[in-house]
């Protein structure tokens, strides 16, 4: 049996002009391009392992070339084109891997990396889809604390972000863990801070808390040096407009605001929050 989508070990069974034809045995056999072989020497009776696609003419192709994922993996591909009918990606080979509309979770952009799950269509052509989770291993030998790398790949509430440890383990990030805007295919670093029963691991992105207050005051002295010593921002602004504009919560913005003040570096009104005289001075200096 030779499996479309998949590494098989074959047995080079006799060799033409343009290829080689390799067997599994049973009567199967399948044409290995001597386009793709480039340097490698190949011989009549050698087993080879190759992988097994369908070319553009729908053809079951052979090559040794490595793919970027296979039927039964997931991995994360760059989206090259989008049409009314789905979207391609790049999966390392000379055709793209086709994501139909319907296992399109989200919208695909392309130039953007998003998490995908390879499958045989009923044509046995290898398509992909956003739907992973279900494809996602519970578990991983995590810590906590231990910093990991995540992929986005779809909500799991209102706020909470789900989320593939390594490409590989599942996570999530509850709303209250996270202060910036996370889209599907995003990549970045979280720090593990819980681990549920079931198994799943908890995530956050913010900093421990005295890392965290050091970032925000950055943040607002380098706001108020770029705007002439003033913001619209004291302890009385919204959450969401804090969040937005400083990618942290209330909390942590109020108590950098109260530490600025006792420095004496800034101090409040009701329009907003302002340079002392002295810090003022020294941007004109």
């Amino acid at each position: 049996m030779i499996y479309i989508g998949e590494y098989n070990k074959l047995t080079v069974d006799r060799e033409l002009d343009f290829g080689f034809y390799l067997t599994d045995g049973d009567g199967n056999d399948i044409l290995l391009p001597k386009a793709v072989i480039g340097d490698r020497v190949i011989n009549v009776e050698d087993e080879v392992e190759i992988f097994v696609y369908k070319d553009s003419k729908d053809r079951p192709i052979a090559t040794l070339n490595r793919p970027l994922i296979s039927v039964g993996e997931l991995a994360y591909l760059a989206v090259v084109g989008v049409n009314s009918f789905g979207a391609f990606a790049n999966m390392g080979l000379d055709r793209d891997i086709f994501i139909p509309i319907k296992e399109q979770k989200f919208s695909l952009i392309v130039g953007k990396k998003y998490l995908f799950y390879a499958y045989l269509d009923k044509t046995d052509r290898i398509a992909a889809t956003t739907f992973v989770d279900t494809h996602i291993e519970i578990g991983g030998d995590y810590e906590m604390e231990e910093e990991v790398e995540v992929i986005t790949y779809g909500k799991g509430g209102e706020k909470t972000i789900r989320v593939a440890i390594d490409g590989k383990y599942r996570g999530i990030v509850l709303g209250n863990e996270h202060f910036r805007d996370i889209y599907p295919g995003d990549k970045f670093m979280a720090t593990v801070n819980k681990i549920y029963e079931d198994g799943v691991i908890g995530l956050t992105t913010r900093k421990k808390r005295l890392d965290e207050r050091e970032i925000v005051r950055d943040q607002i002295i380098n706001y108020l040096n770029e705007h002439e010593g003033t913001m619209p921002f004291n302890d009385k602004t919204s959450p969401d407009l804090i969040k937005e504009t400083f990618h942290t919560s209330k909390n942590y913005f109020k108590m950098t605001l109260g530490g600025l003040m006792k420095e004496g570096i800034i101090e409040q009104n009701a329009e907003g929050t302002k340079l002392t005289e002295v810090e003022q001075s020294k941007l004109t200096e």
